[in-house]
């Protein structure tokens, strides 16, 4: 039996099922008013089945708010909400605002305004200093709360939350490191809570006894010096004293050290913090946070941990995630892989939400159709042709995507694919440690193909001459070329009996290294294959498990255990910087592991020679030699593409995609896949 899917109640709302989809930025609404593209980003997810909608966050003011974000500041923003309320309410999801005020992390440079805060602490997440905000300045801000709440509430909504986590401007009333006042509203715990409990006060007036208020709260700063769950709980027990219907527990703030939603981050991780605050309440607690298998998700209600489960990323991987699950289909699911390329990355560049595993994420009103529904038969250029057969030409993400959806609008694919296995690339991707989500999305596409008819014929090495051959005998229309790419062999002297290795071979098994190595390259296969060497003699998870419960060692000597590995491993790097291909909300925890793993990074330096004795390198004017018994390379790739050059003129219709065409992200070459397919 399901938890999962049985119904839940937050006060007087009575939801459908036990999934809340969290707020997330997604920039669709670059002047403050809702936009179609929202409205049909929300709709698809209601009608896959979710309980709850939490959309936001949505700016109680300008000052505080942030770009592309829903506003809620002004009476003129109610009709654009109501349109957003209307359509997730027609598909049977409840949906309320999350009513948000940045504090110091609002960037002036967007606002036109200095940020405002409880003290001129400076933010290490926006580099500007905030103005202290006066008593009359409170008040201003509690009663623009209270408009917004008004407003929610006159647009349809089931409910407000109140953003009270991640270190947004209550967050740093709450915090000793961010509140320096010595007015009411600092001081002890109990006074730092003022604010946050004037805001639920002021909100319950404006809305009433019987509509349904849910906070955000943070279970755990993750900020030295700053709140516990012990202090959350104590904020929480007071929240449910000022009418709080529920709890809504996420991890700690964004100027965190810990990573939070990083791929690394084990499935449910931060869970403990929200039953923590289930031991300390009696109104329903959310759980939330890298929450994206559903297994986890039901053993977190069963185990009572949470009576909600929160997730954001997974519903936009696939909106239709509940109703799959409801009916079975859990292989069918295209899963949130925690890579925050398409998500966090675009948020954090000021570019609106994509997706790698999902193309169709926030481009719902431009295109015709939804994989995940029936076809539209209104979609005009996009309708599908008559069926063809289709021959593409390697198993990777590009290649299976175009299958999948070329055949998902009824052509007939079938896939040569030179190895045994699909997935391409994403079997590197997902070698290095924390990452191996990357290998559900190739199961995944693998899966949908199969599901659709698709043929994958495995161990076929394609060529010029057997593919001229079966379009001339009749069994293929259109060959699309999506081969890949393959390492490069810098142009480096490399004298005889020096041992060296390529990247993809280390992070593939095929190839070992001994104790010393240099990995010539440091952006993301150099750093991710530093980190799988690193993991070698390191102690393992389930000794650590061992030998804490024991009290074997001291914690001390445990951490260096797990650290320390048995090689000596140094990334070489000619321009300034390491891991600068990685994405911007990932790269400074691989950085992180990298230093806590010992592993020597040296950039803006230039590889001279490598021989028997190590590699000889120039670094800022000084030449020297670092010793190494293995030489990596992991100097990037190159199109792999001379079966498409052989092919051009001889196929009538002859298609290349992915990294064939060009080595990019994994996203790009989906979503490349994705749109050529439509074209079919």
């Amino acid at each position: 039996m399901s938890i999962l899917f049985s119904s839940g109640r937050i006060g007087t709302l009575r939801l459908r099922n036990r999934l809340v989809m969290t707020a997330m930025h997604l920039g669709f609404c670059p002047e403050g008013e809702v936009t179609d593209q929202l409205v049909e980003f929300y709709r698809v997810r209601a009608r896959g089945g979710v309980g709850l909608i939490v959309i936001g966050g949505c700016g109680i003011d300008r000052i505080g708010s942030a770009p592309g974000m829903t506003q809620i500041d002004d009476d003129r923003f109610i009709p654009g909400l109501r349109r957003l309320v209307d359509a997730v309410h027609m598909e049977g999801a409840k949906i309320v605002p999350q009513l948000y005020q940045a504090g110091r992390y609002a960037h002036s440079a967007w606002t036109d305004q200095p940020p405002v805060a409880p003290s001129p602490v400076a933010s290490k997440l926006t580099g500007e200093t905030p103005v202290e905000l006066t008593e009359e300045s409170i008040a201003d801000i509690i009663n623009s709360f209270a408009n917004a709440a008004k407003r929610a509430q006159a647009a349809g909504f089931d409910g407000v939350e109140i953003l009270a986590s991640a270190g947004y401007l209550i967050s740093q009333f709450l915090s000793p490191l961010t509140n320096k006042r010595t007015d009411r509203y600092g001081g002890e715990l109990q006074s730092r809570m003022t604010f946050g409990l004037e805001v639920v006060a002021a909100v319950r007036e404006a809305v009433g006894e019987d509509y349904p208020i849910i906070v955000r709260v943070a279970g755990n700063d993750f900020i030295p010096g700053s709140h516990t769950n012990t202090e959350s709980r104590a904020f929480c027990q007071a929240l449910e004293e000022a009418g709080v219907n529920a709890i809504n527990v996420t991890g700690g703030w964004h100027e965190t050290r810990v990573p939070q939603i990083t791929m690394n981050v084990p499935p449910g991780a931060f869970v403990y913090l929200a039953h923590g605050i289930k031991q300390a309440v009696s109104i329903p607690v959310i759980g939330c946070n890298r929450i994206n298998n559903l297994d986890v998700a039901e053993e977190i209600l069963w185990e009572g941990k949470a009576d909600f489960i929160g997730m954001a990323r997974p519903l936009i991987a696939d909106p239709e995630l509940p109703n799959k699950a409801m009916n079975g289909q859990f292989d069918t699911i295209r899963p949130c892989i925690g890579c925050n390329q398409g998500c966090f990355d675009n948020i954090m560049a000021r570019k609106p939400v994509r997706c790698l595993v999902n193309a169709e994420a926030g481009r719902e009103t431009e295109l015709a159709f939804s994989l995940s529904t029936k076809w539209d038969n209104a979609g005009g250029e996009n309708k599908p042709a008559a069926a063809d057969r289709v021959l593409v030409v390697g198993a990777g993400p590009a290649g299976m995507e175009f299958a999948r959806v070329a055949a998902a609008r009824g052509q007939r694919v079938t896939i040569w694919e030179e190895c045994e296995q699909p997935g391409g690339q994403l079997a590197l991707a997902a070698a290095p440690p924390g990452r191996a989500d990357f290998l559900y999305f190739g199961t995944y596409l693998a899966n949908a193909c199969e599901e659709l008819g698709v043929e994958i014929r495995y161990g076929v090495r394609a060529n010029t001459e057997n593919i001229i051959s079966a379009v001339e005998e009749g069994n293929f229309d259109k060959v699309v070329i999506a081969t890949g790419a393959r390492p490069i062999t810098p142009s480096i002297p490399i004298a005889p009996g020096a041992a060296v290795v390529q990247a993809w071979d280390v992070l593939a098994g095929r190839s070992k290294t001994g104790q010393k190595v240099v990995i010539i390259g440091g952006g993301a296969v150099g750093v991710e294959t530093a980190l799988l060497l690193a993991r070698a003699g390191a102690l393992d998870n389930e000794t650590l498990r061992f030998l804490m419960l024991h009290r074997a060692e001291q914690e001390g000597e445990l951490y260096r255990l797990l650290t320390d590995g048995s090689k000596d491993i140094t990334i070489l790097e000619m321009v300034k910087g390491i891991g600068r291909d990685i994405g911007v909300s990932t790269r400074w925890t691989l950085l992180a592991d990298l230093r806590r793993h010992r592993v020597k990074c040296l950039d803006k330096t230039t590889v001279l020679e490598v021989n028997r004795e190590g590699v000889f390198v120039e670094n800022e004017g000084n030449e020297k030699v670092i010793p190494a018994d293995t030489v990596v390379f992991a100097a990037g790739s190159c199109s792999q593409n001379e079966l498409y050059k052989s092919l051009q003129d001889k196929i009538a219709d002859l298609r290349m995609i992915g990294d064939a065409v060009k080595p990019r992200k994994v996203l790009d070459a989906v979503h490349e896949a994705y749109t050529n397919a439509l074209k079919l």
